[in-house]
């Protein structure tokens, strides 16, 4: 019975819980309209298995037919907006109680954009941003909000022409806090009833979006590489983590930023 009480209110309390997808992409300033050359998922809800696949490109984020493929020149500007719902509405596109880090990773179609699954060791890492303020406990997601969810990465001048899959990511941390973990820990423990194999699960929820683009001009740089899924650990530090302890600092998961 307990169990069984326990289980109610975590699914009461994730169904709650507000979430968004990547909705816009802007290229030089020019928005390029609603859900177009992007790999639009079924729903808004979270990825919580850093194992699946899912985490390429979101839940039914392996193919790109059907999707068009923005060509754009080497060095540009892309800007990602974000939002709760399927439309802008004029409320925070991000709940506030979202804290965590945004990050962006790019990865070169053996040969169209829209028949690349991005599996294996393909994506580099080209944007990352995490805790900003300590003192205040500013995160990037709070940026994001405040800029109407909107973040925008310059895409490296020196990467090879061709068509690309361009992932952009928000790593929810607010329900973060343990691993073997439950997700509203401040709430209820439910650690219990989470399997034995899937524990962190409780505890990690990732927005992802994935873009189809084909850069033009460029340069001939083999940045290095990770692989999504495979890189990231249910014990990495900026996975599991408690972020309403005072922190300081911040490891976000996927190594470094390459710079191009």
């Amino acid at each position: 019975m307990k169990l069984a009480l326990l289980s109610t209110l975590a699914a009461v309390a994730i169904g709650a819980n507000a979430h968004f997808t990547m909705q816009y992409i802007w290229v030089n300033g020019a928005d390029q309209g609603h859900n177009v050359d992007i790999r639009v998922p079924p729903n808004n809800n979270p990825v919580t298995d850093v194992t699946s696949t899912d985490l390429t490109c979101n839940v039914n984020g392996l193919s790109g037919a059907g999707v068009s493929t923005v060509s754009i020149p080497a060095g540009t500007n892309i800007t990602f907006e974000w939002h709760q719902h399927d439309q802008r509405t004029g409320e925070d596109a991000i709940s506030a109680g979202h804290k965590g880090p945004v990050q962006v990773y790019i990865a070169k179609a053996p040969s169209t954009a829209a028949t690349f699954d991005g599996q294996g060791t393909v994506w580099t890492k080209i944007y990352s941003s995490g805790l900003i303020n300590p003192q205040t406990q500013e995160w990037a997601t709070d940026v994001v909000n405040a800029n109407n969810g909107k973040h925008s990465v310059v895409i490296p001048a020196s990467l090879p022409a061709g068509e690309y899959l361009l992932r952009a990511e928000i790593i929810a941390l607010h329900v973060a806090s343990s691993y073997p973990g439950a997700q509203f820990v401040s709430l209820f423990q439910i650690a219990q009833t989470c399997s034995l194999n899937a524990e962190y699960l409780c505890a990690i929820l990732q927005y992802i979006g994935c873009a189809q683009v084909k850069i033009t001009g460029g340069g001939n740089a083999n940045p290095p590489k990770i692989a999504l899924p495979g890189a990231y650990k249910p014990t990495d530090p900026g996975i599991t983590i408690n972020i309403y302890n005072n922190l300081q600092s911040y490891t976000a998961p996927g190594g470094p930023v390459w710079s191009g």
